[in-house]
């Protein structure tokens, strides 16, 4: 069979389904946020819905919401309340947002490497990565696969050391009956546009933690504690940012959440259907996902044993298949340059090179073996809840198609 791309017919030339995640249900709520004439959270009852809402669905105490997933992550690590040059370990295959809470508090982020296999953080290099200096583990669920996250969880505990989970691509994701979430001590999602469950933006961080709730909504309210307004002047406790969501986002939030498990479901079924069609096709393999664990596919990746990602990608566009290469490219290490070159605070470097620093920090190609060969091996695919069978099996016949005539 002929590649579309050497003239042959393609496999697909309708466009695929566009996700529409938004509804009458988030016009009705949005409309009484507006007819409100009142947007700010702190006076509003769409956020603290929201919030009650979220906490319930996971079986937590509190949930904390905010302006954005980078905000969920960076309230958690501030609520921790940790020491210059402190380090956090985390996994290398992450978007800038998991780093930002890090090293604005002055943290240092340690790069444990990846499981080849599930692509998340490997639990034994998790437990190497840790020193004298470790206050914090965060566990970044890759596309929205559970595999190995009590495994992680457990070398936390064993250590006494806080995890916070980043599931901005796992909403409603169980790891053996467990929400990804609730296995550490603060969980943090992301309400991005293209998340599971989305306000545009907005993010929520949740906690069985008393303390740590407090700490976190306090964080994200520049540390002003509102208790004492109107009796006193303003007691703001500690140094910290805004990061307050919009009783707009918190109205669209609290619709979307009642329909984010059935979104994960759909995907759970669209993944697998995807993952069965190509499991026999020579050179390629998907990401794996271990007994007892869910994957809701925010996206799916396959790995290129053989093909150069970018011919296989090449290939595939050509055949009415959308799709992308290697994710970020690179490990966040070697992509960000508040790493590689200590972009940071002016010319001053820090955390790596203030007093407080332990050791001389590099970070380096070859730091994770594993993720970066998976980069450099991974197609991407997209899917969505509104894909029908027909269109996983059009992608899986693309895929077949074009390992095959480029092998």
């Amino acid at each position: 069979m002929t590649l579309a791309a050497k003239g042959g017919r393609p496999v697909r030339t309708e466009p695929f389904p566009k996700r529409t995640p938004f509804g009458e249900e988030e016009l009705k709520l949005v409309t009484q946020a507006l007819q409100s004439q009142n947007l700010f959270s702190v006076r509003g009852t769409m956020v603290k819905g929201l919030e009650e809402e979220f906490a319930a669905a996971y079986g937590m105490k509190k949930a904390i919401a905010s302006s954005s997933g980078t905000a969920s992550l960076h309230i958690a690590i501030g609520a921790l309340d940790l020491e210059p040059g402190d380090e956090v370990i985390l996994g290398p295959i992450t978007d800038a947002g998991s780093l930002i809470g890090i090293l604005y508090q002055n943290a240092i982020p340690i790069f444990a490497d990846i499981d080849p296999q599930t692509f998340n953080l490997d639990p034994a290099d998790v437990q190497r990565k840790i020193t004298e200096r470790t206050r914090a583990i965060m566990a970044i669920y890759l596309f929205g696969n559970a595999s190995g996250a009590l495994e992680v969880a457990e070398v936390a505990k064993k250590g006494g050391i806080p995890l916070v989970e980043d599931a901005s691509q796992a909403h409603m994701t169980r790891c053996r009956g467990r929400l990804l979430g609730t296995l550490g001590e603060i969980g943090c999602f992301s309400l991005q546009q293209s998340k599971h469950m989305t306000s545009g933006d907005g993010g929520v961080s949740i906690t069985n933690n008393e303390a740590l709730a407090q700490r976190m909504a306090l964080f994200r309210d520049k540390g002003w504690d509102r208790t004492t307004t109107g009796t006193g002047p303003r007691d703001y406790l500690f140094l910290a940012p805004n990061y307050r969501m919009t009783e707009l986002q918190g109205a669209v939030a609290l619709a979307q959440l009642k329909k984010v498990r059935s979104v994960v479901e759909r995907r759970f079924h669209l993944g697998r259907y995807l993952s069965d069609l190509i499991s026999e096709i020579p050179g390629v393999r998907t990401q794996k996902v271990e007994e007892g664990s869910e994957h809701s596919y925010w996206s799916f990746a396959l790995i290129s044993e053989k093909i150069p990602v970018a011919d296989f990608a090449q290939a595939l566009k050509a055949e009415g298949i959308p799709a992308g290469t290697g994710y970020i490219g690179e490990p966040i290490y070697i992509r960000h340059r508040a790493l590689k070159e200590k972009k940071t605070y002016g010319t001053s470097g820090c955390p790596f090179t203030c007093k407080f620093a332990s050791r001389k920090y590099e970070y380096r190609k070859g730091d994770c073996p594993n993720a970066e060969r998976v980069l450099s091996q991974m197609v991407t695919l997209s899917i969505n809840e509104n894909y029908g069978d027909k269109d996983i099996e059009d992608m899986a016949a693309g895929v077949n198609k074009v390992a095959r005539a480029l092998s």
